[in-house]
């Protein structure tokens, strides 16, 4: 094939136009030029330096950078394909996400502050063992590596050569060939590496701030003409919207999911697969939240540069004011392309493929010129900025957590450095040998990043969270979960192979709670408990019983729920009978939510009335807690805007 006639071909149908091309290139060289100044202007003299900025971060920076690290191209891309397949009901990923870095930020960053450690992994070894922190290491650079960067990397390079008209291309070099789809991953790496490898978490969060202008500013941009696309060549915005409401609440479609945040088994059992009704509210969904935004080393390691634990709070409250546009970003082109392609054009009902085309193809077909730049600079950006943010982290887990801890001691912070650096590259040349292998035939990759996450996340949110919060919570126990929580996943997975992922993740959590607690509780290394005030003492054991109600409440319908669904009468359906409707929509999470509530009323009752407590217990400080005004009124506002959207979009 003659690749030079070949690539001009498909730059000429690419549907680029030279202003899309300038914005494209302004980007890259303002991104390029800032991360390389950010980079060479300041020396990096410390670890802290080059890990946690020097703890300088101000809060916009911090709540710049959390959005930039996590909106990727598994959103823009994986979230928009799913979007495109099943529906809105995907954004619950986004949704609770806000919820929970409201949660996090309150309860879980103040003490993370107040330890003033470089990594999830160092915490883990002060708290419980060496062995704990280890095993997780290495679990956290396999997930960063084979599921994080590879799928980041993969999704990006699929939009932009569907975007670019570069499907099929390859180009010869020494006899070896090399897809087009490889080189823009390759290309992806270099960018990303070259400000985040040597300057650090200071060009890493610098630029971040940059790179959320595109991102918001970029995807906004596209949702709002992609809606103004339903219209046709010649018809308004306006028109559009009516469009889209019109078949959202046309009772022709009541059945379709696209329009539905609860989705109902009966009316879509492949996306209540993937979204399964109210669990996507209550129930495995929690742990993806918890672990990412509070135990996630490239997201947690944002909130430890802060230069003060307010400063922190802030920059997470303003994530969850940001996380809450998220939804429309990423949404909206998916689900413009399904009235589309299924509803408007007939000719184009075969034009999307797989699922994850679907944003690249809107983009590339129905935004206009200059807006079209600015949608794809969004793209780059996001994949660009997590990229970064990943290496950044990788890094900072192998060389404070495996490198220091066990193979030089006694390294100096410059050699530090430069083994961090050297990490990074070798993760990315990992992530670029592994992509094609893992990613090649998926339909749905951001699918593919939850399920396969889920693995470990109910081992990092109990190990972590009851760590941070429980005084009982024992070095033992933390070692029997880290040993079975995969297992037992991989268990579910094989005698579970057709229940919903986040029901696998809420089953196999509850068993580990009841595990933990119950070795924790059993524990005989233990010192007598420290002293906490009458009043937190009171507030606590209140709490408690409030919360064990609670508890006892969820599992009661839960349950009521389950048996009566097995004891309705053949003609009972979800449409005329109410246990039926309510075991449609998955209120059997509502088991795992009982359990997590409960496990919370045995943490705040034992915190408060227990005489013992572990050897390693952190300090029970209550005045931790404590948030501003502003962090209440932006809590307020968060839930108040995530309720609305549940009950009008049910």
């Amino acid at each position: 094939m003659n690749t030079q006639i070949g690539l001009t071909e498909a730059l000429g149908q690419s549907g680029l136009e030279s202003i899309d091309y300038v914005i494209l290139f302004t980007y890259l060289v303002m991104l390029i030029c800032l991360g390389v100044f950010l980079s060479y202007n300041r020396e990096t003299k410390s670890t802290n330096d080059y890990f946690l900025a020097g703890n300088t971060l101000t809060w916009w920076a911090v709540g710049a950078s959390l959005i930039a690290a996590n909106i990727s191209a598994e959103q823009l891309i994986g979230m928009a394909g799913t979007g495109y397949a099943d529906g809105i009901a995907i954004a619950a990923y986004e949704i609770m996400a806000a919820v929970a870095l409201v949660i996090i930020g309150k309860f879980m960053l103040p003490i993370m502050m107040e330890q003033r450690f470089f990594s999830m992994p160092q915490f883990l070894r002060n708290r419980y063992t060496n062995g704990v922190g280890l095993s997780f290491s290495i679990l956290w650079l396999f997930l960063y590596i084979f599921v994080n960067l590879t799928s980041v990397a993969w999704l990006g390079a699929l939009a932009i050569e569907q975007i670019m008209g570069f499907q099929g291309l390859a180009v010869s070099i020494g006899g070896l060939e090399f897809s087009a789809r490889l080189i823009i991953i390759i290309a992806l790496f270099a960018i990303a590496g070259l400000y985040s490898i040597h300057g650090g978490m200071t060009s890493v969060a610098w630029t971040d701030v940059m790179q959320v202008v595109f991102i918001i500013g970029g995807g906004l941009a596209t949702a709002y003409y992609a809606i103004g696309a339903l219209a046709g060549d010649d018809g308004t915005i306006s028109e559009g919207w009516n469009r889209l409401l019109n078949f959202a609440i046309d009772r022709e479609y009541a059945k379709d999911t696209h329009f539905h945040l609860i989705i109902q088994e009966s009316h879509n059992a492949a996306a209540y697969d993937n979204v399964p009704g109210i669990a996507a509210v209550v129930g495995g969904i929690w742990l993806t939240n918890l672990s990412y935004w509070g135990f996630n080393q490239y997201i947690t390691q944002k909130g430890l540069a802060a230069y003060s634990i307010h400063e922190a709070q802030k920059g997470f409250m303003f994530a969850a004011l940001l996380k809450m546009i998220i939804p429309f970003i990423v949404l909206i082109p998916g689900l413009c392309a399904f009235y589309i392609t299924q509803y408007g054009d007939t000719t184009l009902q075969n034009s999307i493929h797989v699922s994850d085309e679907a944003y690249p193809w809107f983009l590339k077909n129905f935004i206009p010129t200059g807006i079209k730049g600015l949608g794809f600079v969004a793209l780059v950006a996001a994949v660009v900025s997590s990229l970064a943010s990943m290496l950044n982290s990788t890094s900072t887990i192998f060389t404070i957590d495996i490198y220091r801890k066990y193979i030089n001691p006694d390294a100096s912070d410059k050699r530090l450095v430069n083994v961090g650096r050297a990490s990074a590259i070798v993760a990315l040349l990992l992530a670029l040998v592994s992509a094609t292998p893992l990613l090649g035939e998926l339909d749905q990759a951001f699918l593919y990043i939850q399920e396969y996450s889920g693995f470990l996340y109910p081992g990092i949110t109990i190990v972590f969270g009851l760590g941070l919060l429980w005084k009982r919570a024992s070095k033992t126990a933390a070692i029997w979960i880290t040993i079975l929580t995969i297992p037992i996943g991989i268990l579910f997975k094989l005698l579970l192979p057709h229940v919903a992922f986040i029901f696998r993740e809420g089953y196999v959590s509850m068993i580990l709670l009841v595990l933990f607690i119950t070795i924790s509780l059993c524990s005989q290394k233990t010192q007598p408990s420290q002293s906490i005030p009458k009043l937190g003492r009171d507030i606590m054991r209140k709490w408690s019983y409030i919360l064990g109600v609670i508890a006892v409440v969820l599992i009661i319908a839960a349950t009521i729920v389950c048996v009566g669904y097995l004891l309705l009468p053949a003609e009972a359906t979800p449409e005329n009978n109410l246990i039926a409707y309510l075991n449609d929509i998955g209120f059997q999470a509502f088991f795992f939510f009982g359990c997590l509530v409960g496990a919370c009323a045995i943490l705040l009752f034992t915190n408060a009335k227990s005489p013992k407590e572990d050897t390693k217990a952190l300090s029970i400080n209550l005045a931790l807690f404590s948030t501003t005004r502003g962090y209440t009124y932006g809590a307020i506002i968060v839930c108040a805007i995530s309720l609305i959207m549940y009950i009008v979009l049910w």
